[in-house]
């Protein structure tokens, strides 16, 4: 009992002398004993399996391609342009949305001109082999294709390297959807 009066004591000295120490320990502590206990959790729930990516890439509670963006925009306006419901098209299992009869109908003739490659999967994603969201805003045409990208910030990772990127993005769009 002596023994524990004086251990006692000595951590109450210790902690007027720095109570962070105790505090950062009992945060190590409660850390330990929580990612111990997220450890046996995730253990004991079974994973989930994934089914192949859509060939088209339209989000996960819609079937509207390039988030409502007009695919042809892109080439005769050179920019984004949002499409409307009044103007839409089922291709490959999306609908896409136009701003005009007039874009509609050239993504109608020949819609393989006019639909980003790899789905509308973002580009950098693809190339890396994965795929990836996009940003309708971050787009380029390169040799007459339409590619898109997550982000403004991953558009500028992709273009350091355009030609090396489309190459491997070309090779691994067929794996990706699997």
């Amino acid at each position: 009992m002596h023994f524990t009066a004086k251990r006692l004591s000595l951590r109450a000295q210790q902690f007027e002398r720095c109570p962070m120490l105790f505090n950062r320990r009992r945060f190590l502590f409660t850390l330990a004993a929580s990612v111990t206990a997220s450890a046996i959790i995730s253990s004991a729930v079974p994973t989930v399996s994934y089914a192949a990516q859509e060939p088209i890439n339209t989000g996960y509670f819609s079937t509207i391609a390039i988030k409502g963006h007009d695919p042809v925009a892109y080439f005769t306006q050179s920019k984004p342009v949002e499409g409307s419901e009044k103007f839409q098209y089922s291709w490959m299992g999306a609908t896409w949305h136009f701003s005009s009869a007039k874009n509609l109908e050239a993504f109608k003739a020949d819609p393989e001109s006019y639909a980003p490659q790899y789905g509308g999967y973002c580009a950098w994603a693809v190339a890396h082999g994965d795929t990836a969201s996009i940003d309708p805003n971050a787009w380029k045409i390169v040799s007459g294709k339409l590619y898109l990208n997550y982000s403004p910030n991953i558009q500028r990772q992709w273009e350091r390297d355009i030609s090396g990127n489309i190459k491997s993005g070309n090779a691994n769009w067929p794996k990706v959807l699997e």
